[in-house]
């Protein structure tokens, strides 16, 4: 056998065993993102420039293409435009799943996780859809060796919170990932009282708020809605309750608090400051 049949069998071999492998194809190349959640965790599992689009409100990592696309109304025939392989939604409005799986493209729905298993679970599904499965279990090692570290430094008394998602009192109840974050620290979640939806959303009301008299008041309505400690100190009847007599009021980025992907650990991390100057006061 000649040296160069030989040198042709080997590659021929070689390309055989890859495309029966199918490492190379069956992983997306033209991703669209409708999650702002799911956007943070493709660029922090490596999956970035496989992301050709994504919606209006995902704001962060900078480098993400932003367009006009919404997760919220979205547009079935704008999203096709960008010729996706796969559109990841966290909501399924107007039967929009049903709309891009006519087109034959590939959806995945990864709605609001209501808890830390749930969350590291999501991250796991887009590591393994994307060819980065290693990367997003190194990501969930490290998030949950984090959070226990801020956990463990915290001081530990039984305080009470309150969560304000949008000054109309909408808030969150331990059933949410918001609530489950404050159930790392053993805090009493005065949303808790009035039930909720599954997901744990509550609107309460300014009276009930002011009679559970909540030692912590943190407050995630600060960029969409201008709230401050000073607007909340000058609603009716709220300078009586032990949060705004103390000063424990802490103000959290409203996307920190609305998503359940990699910086998780940032909120748990501004969480467990705010408890620390509660505790102080």
């Amino acid at each position: 056998m000649s040296r160069l049949l030989v040198y042709v069998l080997a590659a021929l071999a070689a390309a055989l065993l890859v495309a029966g492998s199918g490492s190379a194809a069956i992983f997306p190349t033209r991703i669209v993102s409708l999650s702002p959640t799911a956007t943070e965790t493709l660029f922090a599992i490596g999956a970035g420039k496989q992301v050709v689009a994504v919606d209006d409100q995902s704001d962060y990592p900078k480098q993400a293409p932003r367009t006009k696309l919404s997760g919220f109304t979205p547009n079935a025939e704008a999203i096709i435009g960008y010729h996706p392989d796969l559109v990841v939604i966290s909501y399924d409005p107007n039967g929009l799943a049903r709309a891009l799986a006519t087109a034959r493209i590939r959806v995945v729905v990864q709605p609001p996780a209501t808890s830390f298993a749930g969350a590291y679970a999501q991250i796991r599904q887009l590591g393994r859809l994307t060819g980065h499965a290693a990367a997003a279990a190194r990501l969930v090692g490290r998030m949950k060796q984090r959070i226990a570290a801020l956990v463990a430094a915290a001081p530990r008394r039984p305080l009470s919170v309150y969560h304000e998602i949008s000054p109309d009192f909408y808030s969150a109840t331990s059933r949410s990932i918001i609530g489950a974050v404050y159930r790392l620290f053993g805090l009493r979640n005065i949303a808790d009282a009035a039930g909720g939806s599954a997901l744990g959303g509550v609107q309460l009301s300014s009276e009930s708020i002011i009679a559970a008299n909540p030692d912590l008041i943190v407050l995630t309505d600060i960029r969409c809605c201008g709230q401050t400690k000073a607007t909340v100190s000058s609603r009716p009847g709220w300078r009586g309750i032990t949060a705004v007599r103390r000063g424990t009021i802490a103000l959290i980025d409203d996307s920190l608090a609305s998503r359940w992907g990699p910086r998780l650990v940032d909120f748990v991390r501004a969480v467990a400051s705010a408890l620390r100057t509660a505790s102080r006061g």
